[in-house]
């Protein structure tokens, strides 16, 4: 066991949704045709005056509140100085001294199976910066700028340092996504770039933190995680060889698998932060705070504890349906509907028909089809009267499968089309005999096969006549009249 110890600082960065960007009217809409979401203003030039945009800072606050951070009583912004081809400016309007949120707390204690909180420093707003492409033209390497994502809101949190395993890092990083979502603040989808990530990591063999090395701009979870292994690994072996570590700023190389050095790491200072002097200080009392707390609603964490004490699920079985709030939201319609049917609490085992249905079969639909619940025609209230039918044993799960596509598309009664196209299910067992007796005298290879031990051939038979019936039989009362039949 090392005798070092690690220790984890995140910077989380993520877009805002909003219609407009974080000073002007623009289209917030970085993925539109590059350069065409671009005004004087956005853009820097001389004599422009920025605007606050309000839903911004209500979203910050809503931030500020799920983490039960302090809304500052004042805030304001700065101007933060510093030339890159991507600041048209010349400087990011961001926060120093007057955030909008200070403190807060992230309890990720259920998802790790141990106590932990990560505190939180502080929440600011800030403008995104341009981005920058890089191609090669004619042999040359050139760097292009899209200027539709500058000025966009940017939300930065920025936690204590109180984590100390990658495994701690990414479990965070994905938590704070899952509220924002929940918020409706920011879609934060890594993929398109909504949500990056900074991991400021040291190593030290007291309790004394060590020098940090800052990894910039790590841009998927993976990606965090393995750059946040390896920094602990480099410092680790550094210190074991009696050498320094260097505070630095460094990138982490995918091909490579490994961090790189980019430059020496910055203080406040060499930003010569002032305050923006076009726009005015804010106040807490010009937003309704306890509106925007009543619009907050119940978070990933609240519901993973209410849906294991009310549904009895586990942390495994809710995942899916916690990743989305959607889905979530359906999945209780869904039980409500049935116990409203049978007018008493649903039993175990019908919610979590309805929790492997939801997650397995529908959600396979909806991604074949390339929509979501909202957007396909399948009830709530239909989705539990399948539930009832396939716990009935009305239906097999073949037949079931079959139902669910079309209830996706038409928004049809499940008993509807089962009585429509005669899709009830077959448990007559002398309906079923002569069938299982004309499997037995067409397949005499798997019958033998059967007869010597191989326990798997009386499967192949079951398949023969489930497609003879077109799913509409139980299997398990297939398999009895198969093994009563073969002596």
């Amino acid at each position: 066991m090392s005798k070092y110890f690690p220790t984890i600082g995140l910077e989380i960065h993520a877009e805002l949704r909003t219609k407009t960007k974080m000073f002007c009217d623009c289209p917030n809409s970085p993925d539109d045709k590059q350069n065409t979401n671009v005004c004087p203003v956005c853009l820097g030039h001389p004599g422009t005056l920025p605007v606050i945009n309000k839903k911004a800072i209500e979203s910050m606050i809503k931030i500020g509140l799920s983490i039960s951070g302090e809304i500052n009583e004042n805030f304001k912004f700065d101007r933060k100085n510093y030339f890159y081809p991507d600041l048209p400016k010349g400087y990011q309007v961001s926060q120093f001294d007057m955030p909008i949120v200070k403190g807060g707390i992230l309890d990720i204690s259920a998802l790790l199976g141990m106590q932990k909180a990560v505190k939180i420093n502080r929440v600011h707003l800030e403008e995104d910066a341009a981005k920058l492409m890089h191609a090669t033209d004619k042999g040359v390497e050139v760097s292009l700028v899209d200027y539709n994502r500058g000025g966009t809101p940017l939300m930065e949190l920025v936690s204590e340092p109180d984590m100390h395993s990658a495994e701690e890092a990414v479990v965070f990083a994905k938590e704070l996504q899952l509220i924002l979502r929940y918020l409706g603040v920011s879609d934060a989808d890594l993929e398109r770039g909504q949500m990056r990530f900074d991991a400021n990591v040291s190593v030290s063999a007291g309790k004394e933190l060590g020098t940090r090395a800052e990894i910039k701009n790590l841009n998927s979870f993976g990606a965090l995680e393995s750059a946040v292994n390896y920094e602990i690994q480099r410092q680790t072996d550094i210190l074991e060889e009696g050498g320094k570590i260097n505070q630095e700023t460094r990138g982490w190389d995918d091909a490579k698998k490994m961090t790189v050095s980019q430059r020496s790491k910055e203080e406040s200072h060499d930003y010569r932060y002032f305050p923006e002097p076009d726009l005015p200080p804010l106040t807490k009392d010009g937003f309704d705070i306890e509106k925007l707390r009543l619009e907050i609603p119940e978070l990933p964490d609240a519901k993973r504890k209410r849906f294991g004490e009310q549904f009895g699920l586990s942390l495994e079985q809710m995942s899916v349906l916690i990743q989305d709030r959607e889905m979530s939201n359906y999945f209780e319609q869904a039980v409500s509907e049935l116990e409203a049917d049978l007018q008493k609490e649903a039993s175990v085992e019908r919610v979590k028909l309805t929790l492997n249905y939801l997650t397995s079969d529908i959600k396979g639909a909806l991604m074949t089809k390339g929509i979501s619940l909202n957007q396909s025609k399948l009830t709530a209230e239909n989705l539990a009267d399948l539930v009832d039918m396939i716990f009935k044993k009305e239906i097999s799960s073949r037949v079931a499968k079959d139902l669910i596509v079309r209830m996706i598309d038409t928004g049809l009664d499940p008993r509807e089309i089962v009585k429509n196209e005669g899709l009830s299910q077959i448990s007559d067992e002398a309906g079923l005999n002569e069938l299982v007796a004309k499997i037995i005298k067409e397949n005499p290879k798997p019958v033998e096969d059967y007869k010597k031990g191989k326990e798997q051939a009386i499967m192949f038979l079951i398949g023969k006549a489930m497609a003879a019936l077109k799913g509409r039989s139980n299997p398990e009362v297939l398999k009895k009249l198969f093994k009563e039949a073969i002596k």
